[in-house]
């Protein structure tokens, strides 16, 4: 998948995140929203 791909997806969830959730179950969807962009971007998988 191309890294601009990944880029967008992970800022519309982040996005959704934002606004659907709240208090600390909103923080770890961030992080997890992060960390899986990051792995994706930038290879450790592949």
């Amino acid at each position: 998948m191309e890294p601009i791909l990944v880029i967008v997806l992970a800022i519309a969830a982040i996005a959704l995140a934002w606004k659907l959730l709240a208090g600390l179950v909103k923080t770890l969807a961030l992080v997890a929203i992060l960390v899986v962009a990051a792995i994706f971007v930038f290879g450790v998988l592949g």
